[in-house]
């Protein structure tokens, strides 16, 4: 049996692909090399590509975007699941929905946006978190939350919210907000939750001009692909897309520090409040 090399990549080639990713997308490839060619290779052969050299010519020169779709998927994990980071979702539960209930009793919106997405696990989890927490009153609130991200293949999959056994969700959520497909055996997201989630395609590199302000973004496992001062960056992006005052909160994930910061006060493990 032949076994196929992963296709080369020259110097030059490298550091036009680390550029071009950086400035359109944010995301810093400058040590992944060898991950470029192993997980670029094999689809690469697929579409009759015998070299990267001429690959890279045709996506800088037409930015084809089943090209930049390929790149960003297999470049960057779109790995996630339900209830990631319960301590995060038990913190949004008792201490910042009591607050915002507290503060919007007037006018009833909410306005939370889970920016990456990926494939949609997150929003629906805060969603089902919504939906418990108001109760009965669930129906007289605002709550839709907002949910983006770059990649078209990963929103198609949130859009349809099937997904394998949400095995981290107690048995009375999965009951409750999910019916069991049973062609596929897969676990559908109930309307009233996918309802309740608006899917967008949204480049966090571009400028963040919703028509509403937020007040809990969570934006987790995203910036681990981002250099410093792009981080930075888009930190500063998202505190001025949030209401101001101490309600506003900003999620990350463990894996990730926002650092010395005068626009945010951590208050709990990766959970910060804006200054």
């Amino acid at each position: 049996m032949d076994i196929l090399h992963d296709i080369s990549i020259s110097d030059r080639d490298f550091h036009r692909l680390v550029d071009f990713i950086q400035k359109n997308y944010g995301i810093d490839l400058s040590k992944k090399k060898t991950l470029i060619t192993s997980r670029l290779s094999h689809s690469l052969r697929q579409r009759g590509y015998t070299e990267m050299a001429p690959f890279l010519e045709h996506l800088f020169s037409t930015k084809d975007p089943d090209d930049l779709e390929l790149i960003l998927n297999k470049l960057t994990t779109n790995y996630t699941y339900f209830l990631r980071e319960t301590d995060h979702f038990t913190y949004f539960q008792n201490k910042i929905l009591p607050e915002l209930a507290e503060k919007h009793k007037r006018d009833k919106v909410l306005s939370i946006w889970s920016a990456g997405c990926s494939s949609g696990e997150e929003p629906y989890t805060l969603s089902i978190y919504l939906k418990e927490f108001f109760g009965s009153q669930a129906s007289q609130w605002d709550t839709r939350i907002l949910a983006t991200d770059i990649s078209q293949q990963a929103l198609a999959k949130a859009q349809k919210g099937l997904y394998q056994m949400p095995a981290d969700m107690p048995d009375t959520w999965v009951r409750r907000y999910f019916t069991k497909d049973r062609a596929s055996g897969l676990y559908q997201v109930a309307p009233s939750i996918r309802n309740n989630v608006i899917f967008r395609p949204f480049n966090l590199m571009d400028p963040i001009h919703f028509r509403i302000k937020f007040d809990v973004i969570f934006c987790r496992n995203v910036m681990i692909y981002f250099d410093q001062p792009t981080r930075d960056a888009l930190v500063r992006r998202f505190w001025e897309a949030m209401r101001p005052g101490p309600t506003s909160y900003f999620f990350i994930s463990h894996s990730e520090s926002l650092g010395q910061t005068p626009l945010f006060r951590l208050v709990a493990p990766s959970i910060y409040q804006k200054k």
